[in-house]
């Protein structure tokens, strides 16, 4: 049964992909001209490049429905911006700068030189003018610019810095956390004796949105590089001393191929108004390495061919035997890649729409444009021309090696004489991987790649580090590594917005839920115990004691709310709008977010809590909010989300596989090669410092498409070879496509390998996962799934075995008409001149 399932959608595409052959090889120049004027009429849409790139960071890096969007829009609803400017109550990172000073060397900067220093820069920042003055510019409250707490403590005046005696971390009611770090206490007191940094103002996000643009830029020149490596790549892969039957215009074609299906997959892309994300500049490397790694099982089955049959009949046997095999690969990039698009994060879903795409196109103008350079290649080979002159040389006899003769061939298979390489791995490597002691020493390898790579899993850190989406030597990372260093003491002040309006806030059991609630929150370990929620209700009570008023009373509560805000610092703290408290927000402090896991438990713990809050006897409906939240949001979608894409991706390529390669058992080989391979790239990413976040996402994703690639084209052509043993088999497998997958695997190394040395550590993580993937599927493709499949004698399709099974008491007319059946298949395989297995391998 699964026999003649893989046949009914195997046997139809060989014959389709033969009859495409013909055609592209009677009128090659018309598939050349056609490709060409295809590509430059949709590479015309880099026209719309610069409109349609995306560069917003928080649009791009954070998920798309993350719960901390959601969160801000109920808080911007409640609380519109005011025009008294407060740190503590933005919804977004702002527009104002940040400039930390630290003393040299991390010396004491709590000096009168220092401060002096630090004066003079305030001067000269407050006098710079562009078009317009800092007065005008300036972030304002109650009309005055906002200035440097700790300026304002020693009133601008350096010799005060000295004798001042400043507590940490909240001096007469301001709090200084995020204005002095790296600090040192007296040992009695909380008295500031030593600081190491100060911060004078605040990050401005503008820096870096422009340094996160500017970081694709290296990466530009590295195109040039990449293809001047493949071109050469693929021309020492298929270069031979025969100047005839060498290959070195159709490696190019090949590589040129590559380019122009980018050229067109984009540009079609950009007219139909797909974003453009930064991760996209990443992709033209790798459709490089898979589009020649196409060409090389294309030439190698064009190389099989009987070199005496006309030019179309050679091209249909080639496609007919690579046609389901690179299609194979192909529909399972492109499945892995569109899959990708179920992930909430708009960069992988803008890499993997632009690559998916373009391997589509690659695969379409292999089959066209590089078939028909593959077809009037092999006209010149017919007509016996030199490679670069092209003018007519004398045959060669034998396996003859001169500039002057060429276009020798084996007389007794009538092909062309097998390379070196060839030879290797048939008398060599797949006699020597089958021995008992050799598949023992595999299993060994393999049981502690397996151990390191779960370990390595366990070690994974998620999360992407803002200050990796700008360039190395970025000015901007230097801020964020100065803010880990001095400032991460404090983390931040985070929002508890209220959004209940039926809350009684004059109710005593009302408010005693509100303060079990704020108790709640002081008691997480991230939370500062030593710093009081910074409460307008609490301040309101206190006010009305003051001032005799009854707060127990609804009536009086509302009557005396509006002047006390209006006293106060809290105006902007609640929305009391026609006589109703539709929200309120209070404010908790956060200490010790050092690290990417800690921002990760700081935010379940706060989410968590706003849960318990909301179960207390008297329920407390509130949310927990930060602009930072919007970031840390990634961290609770990213594994859910690369594990959801990873086992639809492999339930998908188990479909494919087991419709495809016409064995069960030899198709779950390919599901666990898959799995195999994203176990080991995920746990020795984690050892190479690479964390889980939605760049290594998209590498993950790619993962299960070239872990299909390898694993699928040694498992097909094992359950293919006419071999009559499992040993054999694997050693015929191995000998078909040995060479193939080590042309690819470097090939598309070749193409990545320029971005380990990218200024940036989105295309550094690209390569390095992307190197991971390759290295581990070729492996598993040349050592590990040929052995394992020599374990399962049953995983094969033979002929014989077929007749045996046949009914022994059949009707003698079905007899017949399966007589007249195979002698008709034999006479048609006579007249194609090739076998009925459609793998060339």
């Amino acid at each position: 049964m699964a026999k003649c399932k893989t046949d009914c959608i195997e046997r139809p595409l060989s014959l389709i992909f033969e009859k495409l052959g013909r055609v592209v090889g009677r009128h090659p120049c018309v598939f050349i001209l056609l490709v060409l004027y295809v590509a430059a009429a949709l590479g015309a849409g880099f026209i719309f490049l610069q409109e349609r790139e995306a560069h917003d960071i928080e649009d791009q890096f954070t998920p798309v429905n993350g719960p901390a969007k959601l969160e801000r829009a109920i808080v911007v609803e409640n609380f519109p911006q005011s025009e008294e400017f407060s740190q503590l109550r933005l919804v977004s990172d702002g527009t104002y700068a940040s400039l930390i000073i630290t003393g040299l060397n991390e010396e004491n900067i709590l000096t009168e030189a220092a401060f002096n220093d630090i004066i003079e820069l305030d001067r000269q920042v407050k006098n710079i003018k562009t078009g317009n003055t800092f007065e005008n510019l300036c972030a304002k409250t109650n009309g005055k610019c906002m200035s440097n707490a700790i300026l304002d403590i020693i009133k601008y005046n350096a010799n005060e810095i000295v004798s001042s005696d400043i507590t940490y971390p909240i001096h007469n009611g301001v709090f200084l956390g995020t204005t002095i770090g790296g600090v040192e206490l007296n040992a009695v007191s909380s008295v500031l004796t030593s600081a190491k940094a100060v911060s004078v103002s605040y990050f401005t996000s503008v820096s870096r949105q422009n340094e996160f643009e500017s970081s694709s830029d290296s990466v530009i020149p590295l195109f040039s590089v990449t293809y001047f490596l493949a071109i050469n790549i693929s021309v020492l892969s298929c270069l031979r001393l025969d100047c005839v039957r060498t290959k070195v215009w159709v490696a190019m074609f090949g590589v040129v191929s590559a380019g122009m299906a980018v050229l067109a997959s984009f540009g079609l892309l950009l007219f139909c108004g797909m974003p453009f994300a930064m991760t996209v500049a990443s992709a033209p490397f790798l459709i490089l390495g898979v589009g020649v790694d196409d060409m090389f099982i294309m030439i190698s089955c064009w190389q099989k061919t009987e070199v005496d049959k006309e030019v179309e009949f050679r091209l249909a046997e080639t496609f007919k035997e690579a046609g389901v095999s690179i299609t194979i690969t192909t529909l399972t990039d492109v499945l892995a890649f569109y899959i990708g698009l179920l992930t909430p994060f708009r960069s992988v879903q803008s890499f993997c729409m632009y690559t998916s795409t373009a391997l589509l196109f690659c695969y379409i103008f292999n089959i066209t444009f590089f078939g028909a350079c593959l077809a009037l290649n092999g006209r010149r080979e017919k007509a016996n021309r030199h490679w670069l002159t092209c003018m007519t040389v004398p045959e060669a006899s034998g396996n003859g090696k001169s500039c002057c003769v060429g276009g020798s061939y084996d007389k007794n298979t009538r092909k062309e004489y097998k390379m070196p390489i060839d030879s290797f791995f048939k008398n060599y490597y797949g006699p020597f991987l089958t021995r008992v002691w050799v598949k023992m020493l595999v299993c060994m390898i393999y049981a502690g790649y397996l151990a390191v790579s779960i370990y390595g899993c366990f070690q994974i850190q998620e999360g992407l580090d803002l200050k990796h989406l700008a360039a190395d030597g970025s000015y901007v990372a230097d801020y964020y590594d100065n803010e880990d260093a001095f400032f991460s003491a404090f983390g931040p002040n985070v929002m508890l917005v209220i959004k209940d309006e039926d809350f009684q806030y004059w109710n005593p059991a009302a408010r005693e839920s509100l303060d079990l609630c704020l108790k709640n929150f002081q008691n997480l370990t991230m939370a500062d115990s030593d710093i009081s929620p910074f409460s307008w209700l609490h301040e309101y009570v206190q006010f009305g004691l003051n001032a005799s008023i009854t707060v127990d009373n609804e009536t009086q509560f509302k009557e005396h709310l509006t002047v006390f805000l209006t006293q106060s610092e809290f105006s902007q703290d609640v929305n009391f709008t026609n006589n109703q408290i539709y929200a309120s927000r209070m404010f908790i402090q956060t200490v010790d977010i050092r690290t990417a896991i800690d921002e990760k438990n700081m935010l379940n713990a706060f989410r968590e809590t706003t849960l318990k809050c909301g179960k207390l006897q008297t329920p407390v409906d509130l949310i927990v909010y930060h602009p930072a939240f919007i970031y840390f949001d990634q961290y609770a979608v990213i594994i859910s989300n690369t594990i959801q894409n990873i086992v639809v991706a492999t339930g998908v390529m188990l479909v494919i596989s087991l419709l495809l390669i016409p064995n069960p058992l030899c198709s779950l080989w390919v599901t666990f090669a898959i799995a195999s391979v994203i176990v080991g790239v995920a746990g020795f990413m984690a050892l190479w410092d690479v964390s889980l976040d939605s760049v290594s996402m998209i590498n993950l994703v790619i993962c299960i498409g070239f872990s299909v690639d390898f694993s699928a084209h040694i498992s097909y052509a094992f359950v293919s070879s006419k071999k009559s043993s499992a040993n054999e088999k694997a050693a015929d497998a191995v000998n078909k496509l040995g060479y193939p997958i080590i042309q690819g695997a470097v090939s598309t190394i070749a193409g990545v390998v320029v971005l380990a040395a990218a200024k940036s550590y989105i295309f550094r993580t690209f390569f390095k996962i992307m190197f991971l993937v390759i290295l581990f599927g070729a492996v598993h493709g040349i050592v590990f799934i040929p052995v394992f499949l020599t374990f399962l004698g049953t995983c094969s399709i033979s002929p014989v075995k077929n007749k045996q099974n046949l009914p022994e008491h059949s009707d003698t007319n079905t007899a017949k008409k399966q007589q007249v059946n195979t002698v008709t298949s034999q006479k048609m395989q006579q007249v194609n001149g090739s076998c009925p297995d459609p793998d060339c391998y």
